[in-house]
């Protein structure tokens, strides 16, 4: 059985190892899962064998869109875990289109890398360059190409390294739900072009309504186009709903890039309401709003520089003919109270669990 690696709390508090507490009505209790995900990391709880490192190999990674801070926060940390095992990466970007990352996906063909990473847009998009990959035996590992974690063979990736998508989206609601004190009016953001991005939403919006929460609307808006797209519609929503709309809640943080000052026009304050809190991807933009109180509250960070670290030592083990580690990152409810640990001064989430040297000792480095 393929080993499923699970955060370990590091505070006694919050170490259930039982039952979830759960609220008169037989419901979890949403505190219980916002402070389990609001402590430090410290403990290492991923994999601690494997192969050595494969010498001199030739890594293509295709970022969907290098504006976004999740994506290039994944790169970032390729290109420093591809130095430490002492491999080359050439960076393509998608430009946030299908024709780009279609475009992008041709010219890694004709580089004929000894492995591929896909960054950021779902597998099932480029299905016949996959397929052609697939058909010259290409290693491939990716991060949030499908909702599920690990393998997904039907695509040819050997392993998809992301936090649990599900237990993100949770968090996020939970975290609204009690800030509205038990009253949340929620718009929730969204784009479709993307399986994990729905499976995100639709968990949230379940969480909401389970909880006894109102969704307001469920919004489709791709994200490539948020720069142009929100500023008018979050007027539009404001017009429509007023006080109504207590909470934003987004599968990304890269929404709330620009709803910040069709707000201030309305006379709403930095951290006034609608709340803004993102399921993903703790973006250096979303730490700097959040410390400084202006118009986002929470994001539900991923260890986008360890998830780097990660998809280098995945794609290790797929050279190797190994199997893949079993191991989903941590994730982090960052919040103003909090910012400031778990890397917080480096606008990110990056646990101080030692993964790098971790690596670096599976690789014999």
């Amino acid at each position: 059985m393929k080993r499923r690696f699970l955060m370990q709390a590091t505070v006694a508090a919050f170490a259930f190892a039982v039952a979830a507490p759960v609220l008169a009505e037989g419901k979890p209790d949403p505190q219980a899962v916002v402070d389990k995900y609001a402590s430090k990391v410290t403990k290492w709880d991923g994999p601690t064998t494997g192969p050595k490192a494969a010498s001199a190999k030739n890594v293509v990674v295709l970022a969907a869109d290098m504006k976004n801070g999740g994506i290039l926060g994944v790169v970032n940390g390729i290109q420093e875990a591809a130095k430490a095992i002492g491999w080359k990466v050439t960076v393509l970007d998608g430009a946030g289109s299908i024709s780009g990352r279609t475009a992008a996906f041709g010219q890694a063909m004709a580089l004929k890398p000894d492995g591929i990473i896909i960054n950021g847009f779902d597998a099932v998009e480029q299905g016949p360059a996959m397929e052609q990959a697939k058909a010259a035996k290409i290693p491939m590992v990716s991060w949030h190409a499908a909702p599920k974690v690990g393998p997904v063979p039907e695509v040819g990736v050997f392993a998809n390294v992301t936090t649990d998508a599900m237990e993100v989206s949770k968090a996020a609601a939970d975290w609204a739900f009690i800030d509205a004190k038990g009253k949340p009016g929620v718009i929730i953001f969204t784009d479709s072009t993307y399986a994990i991005a729905i499976a995100k939403a639709d968990r949230m919006k379940k969480e909401i309504q389970d909880l006894g929460g109102t969704v307001l609307e469920y919004v489709d808006t791709p994200i490539a186009e948020t720069s142009q797209r929100m500023p008018q519609l979050t007027t539009s929503l404001l017009q429509k709903y007023g006080d109504k709309w207590t909470h934003s809640l987004a599968i990304n943080d890269l929404y709330f890039d620009f709803m910040g000052p069709s707000l201030a026009a309305a006379g709403i304050a930095g951290d006034g309401k609608p709340v803004n809190v993102a399921a993903g991807d703790g973006s250096e933009s979303a730490y700097q709003r959040i410390r400084a109180k202006q118009y986002q509250a929470v994001t539900v960070a991923e260890p986008l520089n360890l998830q780097g670290w990660q998809l280098i030592d995945e794609l290790n083990r797929a050279v190797a003919g190994e199997k893949w580690s079993g191991y989903v990152s941590p994730l982090h409810v960052v919040t103003s109270a909090n910012v400031e640990f778990d890397g917080g001064p480096k606008n990110s989430f990056d646990p101080g669990n030692g993964y790098r040297d971790e690596y670096k000792k599976i690789w014999g480095k």
